[in-house]
């Protein structure tokens, strides 16, 4: 570790990407137009270019994802455009598909996507022997998981904190390709984990009718950052590449604030440049979430699921203590407003909700009151005064400068040293005529020179070092900053920290000899990679059209047994299978996990006794 930790945002576009600099991402990751694992999320190489120029004026990182399998004929469409992201200067490409080894590419640092399912020591070794520079971790790893790997390996090593979480293990889950060929391995998943589910046991006796058994909560990891850094972590990573600007800027701005309270004490800072001043307080509840779990990081799993809804619920509001025809009053004091919205369950726990009309004290009086009754939990979903902050100027990024304007022989120049430490030094042509009012002429050099205006820097620290104090023109002094200015970012760039790395082709032994359609290996450049890397038989991946018949479609660490209170905690027995139908009549058999907890579901199952 060189003592720099880096958070990571998602940007769906440019002006995603742009707020989450400006509220402090260190980097960001989005997709290209093509090859993303988010289909809807793909950006021209143009406005990649933009994005690339923004971020480096703060020495924050841009990867692109290429994150998808591929077909043959499509690796040819992918090498030009790893040339032509390499030419727009992106930092690093995120890959799922081997394949992208076996082409000619640039000398672009690559990192392992969580697509690639990296859960173990031998497998993260692998990628490092091989020449990745990072890998993206498996999400449903332990903090005692991390601990080993890191441990046993010297790569970077990158974690999600925060964001929607896919029930099934990355790169693993064939459940939407299955249903109805929209792969998530080719950015096409059609999210059939938040749809509604029963469940039955062997005899076909109804343990839940038309929940969403499958949705999760959405992690936060916040109060483990900590933690995660003592254990090797040195990127957070936040999901969200379908998520708007709002969203993506109060998650950053909560995650740089949390970050850089832990960084001082153990001697560490942010990867990039630049302090963030925000234009709004970071509330992680008052963007889209399904409510939070930890997803068992530390080892001891609470609840993980979000069964009665897959929508955003916002945050706790408080509980009805009386109904009146047009009006509820809650328990307690509450700061609902008018244009709140609101969201609730009804008794059948299906949520319903509605907007803030007007509030008058204690009394909210909605626009329906249908559905709402004594003791019913009101959660906010849609803060209007909140996002309306959120619509302004999200927030200030500065480049710390200090300037001085010193004496020399033959005149007056003007040096600037940013944070990072790089210098620049122009001259001011200005007879040196003894100003009448001194005061008043430092305080206009001060005024002047420190005017950065829509630079990206700051100075908090003017130093005059001159024999006497001068009258300057204000052209003149406007006239040495802007070319201070101009000279320092030339001096930025030049000095710009830059990523090296590029995959070696290599006979290091890949951890397994036998590939199923888990290898997920759909072209002829992947097998002929695990070939030369001594895997011995490799079966086709699962997008080649493999009938999923009593396949295993999903494994996961989620635990339907736990969740729903049917547990054997004991471990004595092996649990019995239990079989899911969706709306649409279709059988899953759940098989379960005990011990390690989770489960496998498998497409066909028919339940005993029906």
């Amino acid at each position: 570790m060189d003592g720099r930790i880096e958070l990571l945002a998602p940007a769906k576009n440019g002006p995603t990407a742009r707020a989450a600099i400006q509220c402090g991402a260190d980097a960001v990751y989005l997709g290209a137009d093509r090859f993303g694992a988010r289909e809807a999320a793909g950006n021209a190489i143009s406005t990649i270019r933009e994005v690339t120029d923004f971020a480096h004026q703060y020495y924050a990182k841009v990867y692109v994802t290429l994150n998808t399998l591929l077909h043959d004929r499509e690796l040819p469409v992918a090498e030009k455009m790893i040339h032509q992201l390499y030419a727009v200067g992106v930092d690093a490409l995120i890959i799922q598909d081997v394949g992208l080894l076996e082409l000619e590419l640039p000398p672009l640092p690559l990192i392992a996507s969580t697509q690639m399912h990296s859960a173990t020591v031998v497998k993260v070794k692998f990628w490092e022997d091989i020449g990745f520079s990072r890998v993206i971790l498996a999400r449903e790893l332990t903090l005692d998981q991390i601990r080993e790997i890191r441990g046993q390996t010297h790569i970077e090593l990158e974690c999600f904190v925060h964001g929607a979480l896919c029930v099934g293990a990355s790169g693993q889950c064939y459940m939407s390709y299955a249903l109805g060929g929209r792969s998530g391995n080719r950015g096409q998943c059609a999210q059939p984990c938040r749809r509604l589910y029963s469940l039955k046991d062997q005899r076909g006796k109804l343990l839940a009718k038309d929940r969403h058994l499958l949705s999760l909560r959405d992690l936060n990891l916040s109060d483990h950052l900590a933690e995660l850094i003592d254990a090797g972590i040195t990127s957070f990573k936040i999901e969200g590449r379908l998520k708007d600007a709002s969203y993506v800027a109060n998650t950053v701005g909560f995650y740089r604030q949390k970050l850089d309270s832990i960084l001082t004490p153990k001697g560490l800072r942010p990867s990039s440049s630049g302090t963030v001043r925000l234009g709004f307080q970071p509330n992680l509840e008052k963007t889209f979430n399904r409510g939070f779990t930890d997803y068992g990081l530390a080892g001891e799993v609470s609840a993980i699921a979000s069964v009665d809804t897959p929508k955003s619920i916002g945050e706790y509001v408080g509980r009805i203590a009386r109904v009146e025809e047009s009006d509820f009053v809650l328990e307690g004091a509450h700061d609902l407003h008018n244009a709140d919205g609101i969201c609730f369950f009804d008794r059948q726990r299906n949520l319903d909700g509605t907007v803030v009309n007007c509030v008058e004290g204690q009394r909210v009086y909605p626009q329906k009151m249908y559905g709402i009754h004594i003791g019913q939990e009101i959660y906010r979903n849609f803060d209007y005064a909140f996002s309306r902050k959120l619509a302004g100027r999200i927030a200030e990024r500065r480049v710390h400068l200090s300037m001085l304007l010193e004496e020399l022989p033959q005149g007056l120049t003007l040096t600037g040293i940013d944070e990072d430490g790089n210098q620049a030094t122009v001259e001011i042509t200005a007879e040196k005529q003894p100003a009448q009012k001194r005061e008043t002429a430092r305080q206009t050099i001060a005024a002047q020179l420190t005017k950065l205006g829509n630079t990206i820097f700051a100075c908090p620290d003017l130093q005059l070092r001159t024999n006497d104090t001068y009258f300057l023109p204000v052209s003149r002094l406007n006239a040495a900053k802007r070319e201070l200015v101009k000279q320092l970012l030339r001096v930025r760039q030049a000095n710009r920290p830059r990523l090296t790395g590029q995959a070696r082709r290599n006979a290091v032994p890949y951890p397994e000899r036998h590939l199923t359609y888990l290898g997920n290996v759909l072209n002829e450049k992947a097998r002929a990679f695990y070939h030369r890397h001594g895997v011995e038989s490799i079966a086709p991946a699962a997008e080649s059209g493999l009938d999923f018949s009593g396949q295993i479609v999903m494994t996961t660490k989620y635990c339907l047994r736990r969740e729903l209170g049917l547990c054997r905690r004991d471990g004595s027995e092996p649990a019995e299978p239990l079989f899911l139908e969706d709306e649409d009549g279709r059988q899953f058999e759940v098989r379960f996990r005990c011990g390690p907890c989770g489960m496998e579901i498998s497409l066909g199952g028919k339940e005993k006794g029906t």
